[in-house]
């Protein structure tokens, strides 16, 4: 299989929790074709309890920061920048690499926060970050455009949030 492009996303601490009415993955049971996790206020609560500081949302300057030196953590990282959107509680961004994407990822979270931390105080011991997020490959040229027009319009450079992405494109 050709890679055109991996999409990359992930969340900010404590803003995706299992049992949130948005589906998740439980890193448990995460295997391919496992279904995802639906709304239960009951593990929502449990999820929680369990955070030891308060969720991170980023305001409009913040994304506006994370949208900027995504280009130049992609050039430190040697990979290919296509395109980011950062939200209030996700980051995508779409990048071409010979690397192993779940090392890009690990290593985008690290570099940005790094760079946030410049910026911005946290309290001692918190983070920016969930623990996971996703990698999609991208093969196709058809799913690339479909992803970079959502990423692009995902932007906080560029407008409201309200895309939708069309995985059977």
């Amino acid at each position: 299989m050709h890679v055109l492009a991996y999409h990359i996303t992930w969340g900010t601490y404590g803003t995706r929790l299992h049992g949130d009415p948005r589906k998740t993955v439980d890193r448990q049971q995460n295997q391919f074709g496992t279904p995802v996790l639906g709304y239960d206020e009951h593990r929502w609560e449990q999820e929680t309890a369990l955070l030891k500081f308060p969720p991170i949302r980023f305001t409009h300057e913040q994304m506006l920061v994370v949208e900027s030196i995504v280009p130049q953590v992609c050039d430190r990282g040697y990979w290919k920048y296509h395109a980011c959107a950062a939200g209030p509680d996700h980051v995508h961004v779409i990048l071409s690499s010979q690397h192993d994407p779940q090392t890009i990822r690990r290593l985008l979270k690290r570099w940005i926060g790094q760079e946030l931390s410049k910026q911005y105080a946290l309290p001692e011991g918190a983070t920016w970050w969930a623990e996971c997020g996703s990698v999609r490959w991208i093969d196709e040229p058809k799913y690339y455009k479909n992803a970079m027009e959502y990423v692009t319009r995902q932007s906080a450079k560029t407008g409201p949030r309200t895309a939708r992405l069309n995985l059977e494109a």
